[in-house]
């Protein structure tokens, strides 16, 4: 007899999957250097499936000095190219630039905010937004809020952060709980089985 809970249908059966699903994926984040990494990863992501971003993970945390902002936005054309070399991470070369471009983006944010969490999490009044989503149908590719915090990021100099990718990483970081109502981690992380969608 099978007695794996019930989880949301994207977790399929790879065991990083499964890992990240259960124990990442929906749970508030408010420390900057995991909030900029997943900047990074959910823009690494665009066009292709999260998976591929997942299995590259320790890779990005290798090449990408750990996501110290700080050291990110020193680089220059030949640190560029060292990562473009680097078969631990999708080499793209424009979202490798993106990366420096957005680390000096987010250290503005800190120097003006003094933290980068409580700006993002400004895009939801700071708290998590328990959504009620019964399949993976209902959950949407972008909402007001992520096209809000797109079009604010692009104004202060962020790249590959449309409304889907911004949709995204509220998803990742626990700006949003779209785990669907059957899967246990959807109570886990403060849902309701009764009420409305978000």
């Amino acid at each position: 007899m099978d007695e794996s809970p019930t989880r949301c249908a994207w977790a399929g059966a790879s065991p990083a999957m499964i890992a990240y699903h259960d124990e990442d994926w929906g749970v508030p984040v408010h420390d900057d250097r995991k909030l900029f990494e997943m900047v990074i990863l959910e823009g690494a992501q665009a066009g292709l499936s999260w998976r591929t971003i997942l299995e590259r993970r320790q890779g990005y945390r290798r090449a990408f000095e750990g996501f110290d902002a700080g050291r990110i936005a020193r680089w220059g054309p030949a640190d560029v190219d060292r990562r473009l070399a680097d078969a631990g991470i999708v080499r793209n070369r424009a979202k490798v630039e993106s990366a420096v471009t957005n680390a000096r983006a987010f250290l503005a944010v800190v120097e003006e905010r003094g933290s980068f969490a409580p700006y993002l999490w400004s895009f939801v009044g700071g708290e998590p937004v328990q959504n009620r989503r019964l399949t993976l149908a209902e959950v949407p590719a972008e909402t007001p809020e992520s096209t809000a915090m797109s079009r604010d990021l692009k104004r202060r100099g962020f790249r590959f952060v449309g409304p889907t990718i911004c949709y995204a990483l509220m998803q990742s970081v626990g700006m949003v709980n779209d785990h669907t109502v059957d899967c246990f981690r959807h109570a886990a992380l403060g849902g309701d089985s009764s009420g409305r969608s978000g």
